[in-house]
C-alpha cells in the first residue's frame, strides 16, 4: 500500500480504498477504481479526493497494487 495523501501516487484506473463522506466516523473502506481525481493540490492530510467508476466520491485511504484483487 502507498500513501493516499499524495496526488502523484494516484492515477486514473488504479484500484483504491476510499472513505465516503457518510463513513468518515466509522472509517469504513469502499473499494473501487479511480475514474477522476478531484483534489487539485499535490497533497492533502486526509487523503486525495477521487470519484470512482461507480460514481462514489471519497478520500483515498488505501492504494492497491494492480495485480492485487
Amino acid at each position: 500500500m502507498d500513501n493516499g495523501c499524495i496526488r502523484a501516487n494516484i492515477k486514473e484506473g488504479l484500484k483504491v480504498g476510499i472513505v465516503l463522506k457518510q463513513d468518515q466516523r466509522t472509517g469504513k473502506i469502499t473499494q473501487g477504481v479511480v475514474m477522476r481525481i478531484l483534489t487539485n493540490s499535490s497533497t492533502h492530510p486526509h487523503g486525495i479526493k477521487v470519484q470512482l467508476t461507480n460514481g462514489q466520491v471519497g478520500r483515498v485511504k488505501e492504494i492497491y497494487s494492480k495485480d492485487e484483487e
